[in-house]
């Protein structure tokens, strides 16, 4: 079961310079996100690259993930 700390990792590793606060119960989890390479996408584009960064985790080992995106602006 992934914890907080593995997720913030996940993401921050592929979404590089991003800033990510991850809270969570193990099996459900809420994340901010603020990331320079949002600018310009649409909120549905800038979930789609956090779910991107997560990979299979998000099949696999993330049961449920809310987010909230945003530029660093």
């Amino acid at each position: 079961m992934p914890t907080p700390e593995d997720i913030k990792g996940w993401i921050e590793q592929n979404l590089p310079g991003s800033q990510v606060e991850i809270s969570g119960d193990g099996r459900h989890f809420e994340a901010v996100v603020v990331y320079a390479g949002f600018e310009g996408k649409s909120r549905v584009q800038q979930q789609q690259m956090v779910y991107g960064a997560l990979g299979d985790k998000m099949d696999e080992e993330i049961h449920a993930l809310s987010m909230r995106t945003v530029t660093p602006q």
